[in-house]
């Protein structure tokens, strides 16, 4: 069978992945797409060009590779929907919360499935994903959603035990990043900058410093160093950061979206198993 995705579920995380494989190389006829909102499927597959399903039956029929991609609400549904149809082809999941286990449970055991963990910077192919296999994942699966995700940016395996704190970390990410810059924006206001003179130093300063992090390879303590001069500025300003203990809120932040992630997922694998 020739390479070709199904979509099911083209919110914005699956639209922007969508995007992401035609950015890279895949042609339209790669991809078909369904949605629980048949109004939604139809302006995303008439905006990329590719192909739309009725339901998510009727895409894995036509697909060699699934992109599980619904709100977690309709994950169980969807599923189901997929039980009869998906075949040899595997599923790549990035419903929040949902393990692969609860998965396997409602494909069968012999399921190949992966679980994906993105964030929002897919959107504009700046993305990072976590990814990790089920119990049965093919090579073939892990390949698609190497591929899919890859497409967006960077790419990690880890065990699943792991997501959690994933999730803390750069699934969450993106709102930690867009608090520091809504600060940064507004305690430049308050110094007197006009408000788009504030954001554009601000946005440019933390894409500016992100990519010096990726680029140099120098770790996050080194070039905080290089800019920080005895008794200037910087120094006394991280000082106050410092005195406010902004690192241990950091870790206390990603401790309770680590902490609520897990609660969310058990309640989900709860709520599969009294079904």
């Amino acid at each position: 069978m020739t390479r070709r995705l199904a979509i099911v579920g083209v919110g914005m995380m699956g639209e922007a992945l969508a995007r992401g494989l035609l950015a890279s190389g895949w042609s339209p006829a790669d991809i078909v797409v369904t949605d629980a909102v048949a109004a939604r499927a139809d302006d995303v597959a008439k905006s990329l060009g590719c192909a739309k399903a009725s339901d998510a039956k009727a895409a894995a029929a036509e697909a060699s590779g699934v992109l599980l991609a619904v709100k977690p609400q309709d994950a169980r549904g969807a599923l189901t929907e997929l039980a009869g149809a998906l075949g040899s082809s595997g599923l790549v999941s990035i419903v929040a919360g949902m393990q692969t286990l609860v998965i396997e449970e409602v494909l069968g055991p012999e399921a190949s499935v992966v679980r994906a963990m993105p964030n929002t910077p897919a959107r504009v192919g700046k993305g990072v994903t976590a990814l990790s296999s089920g119990n049965n994942t093919s090579d073939a699966t892990r390949e698609l959603a190497d591929a899919v995700f890859s497409a967006v940016g960077p790419v990690v395996w880890l065990d699943e035990s792991k997501l959690d704190a994933v999730t803390a970390l750069s699934g969450s990410g993106p709102a930690y990043v867009f608090l520091v810059a809504e600060a940064l924006v507004d305690a430049g206001v308050a110094l007197g900058l006009p408000r788009d003179v504030a954001e554009t130093l601000t946005y440019a300063t933390l894409e500016g410093s992100a990519k010096m992090l990726r680029q140099t390879g120098e770790v996050p303590a080194v070039l905080r160093a290089q800019v920080t001069s005895p008794g200037g500025t910087t120094a006394a300003a991280l000082a106050v950061l410092e005195s406010r203990a902004v690192r241990a809120a950091f870790h206390e932040a990603l401790e309770a979206a680590r902490d609520r992630s897990v609660e969310l997922g058990s309640t989900a694998q709860r709520s599969e198993a009294a079904k």
